[in-house]
Order: structure tokens, then sequence, then C-alpha cells
């Protein structure tokens, strides 16, 4: 199978991705959360926007993301790496895409579906977005922490 088919593979079966983000001052913080993808390029979740990591991104929207299967044996795991830029979504048309992508994943996986009233108002929960730029795995050579890029251009689910 191609670094590319496992990238997918791993994003696919996953529920939750980590999310690394870091304050105004560089102290970093990390979160998991429930996710939906299009393309594995943009990353949607919902949260609320007094959390840690939800304040974090309001000051410094650059941040890691990985996700992997915590259940493999010792010693087999793979994680997909990204570098990415994340933001709360505005209402209106960017908004509706995000939560049709969000709620198709989230009724897929026994929840429900989340409209643009779920995320708006006195709520308080808002949806956000983080664009990928770029993806990264390890490389299986026997080096540490060697990682090697990834394509998943070409991919749709």
């Amino acid at each position: 199978m191609k670094p590319g088919e496992i990238a997918w593979d791993i994003v696919e079966a996953s529920r939750y991705l980590v999310l690394s983000t870091a304050d105004r001052d560089g102290r970093p913080w990390g979160s998991p959360v429930y996710f939906a993808h299009a393309d594995c390029r943009e990353f949607f979740w919902v949260s609320s926007p007094e959390a840690t990591h939800s304040r974090n991104i309001a000051v410094r929207p650059e941040v890691g993301i990985v996700v992997f299967d915590s259940a493999v044996e010792i010693g087999t795991g793979q994680g997909v790496y990204m570098a990415a830029v994340a933001e709360a979504v505005a209402d209106g048309a960017e908004a509706e895409r995000g939560l049709d992508v969000f709620s198709r994943r989230s009724v897929r996986h026994g929840g429900r579906v989340w409209t643009a009233d779920d995320v708006r108002g006195d709520s308080g929960i808002r949806l956000y977005r983080a664009v990928a730029e770029d993806h990264s795995m390890l490389a299986k050579d026997g080096q540490p922490d060697h990682r090697v890029p990834v394509d998943l251009t070409g991919r749709r689910v």
C-alpha cells in the first residue's frame, strides 16, 4: 500500500485528532477533538470558544494536527502529521458547507445532524476549521523520527 493510501485510511478510520495549539506566549496545549474532514485537507470540529484550544487559535491560528490509531500494538503505530491554520468559521456559505461535512460524519458515527443554530448565538459552541498545509508520516526505515511527505491529492470519500 502506498503512503498516501495508508494516510487516507488512518484519517478515515479515526474519530479523533490531536490538535496542538499555543497561547500568545507560546505555551503549548494539546486537545483531542472529534473531527470530520474534506479531502484530508480541511478538518472541522465543534467546540466552545472558551476552551483553551479555541482561545489559543484566536490569538495564534497556526496549529499542529496528528491523527493516529492508539489501539495498535506497540511498535506498529503510524500517524499522519499536519501543519495547519485554524479558525472559527463565520456564518454563511462556509459554515453551511462545514456543517454539512461535519454532520455527515457525525451521523455515520451515531451522532446527530448539526445546524447553524447549534453553532451561533448563545449556543456556546462554534464550528472550527483547520486547513492542512502539508501531510507527513514516519518512515518505517528504522531511523528515529524520519518523516516523509505524503501526497493525498486526488483522494475522495
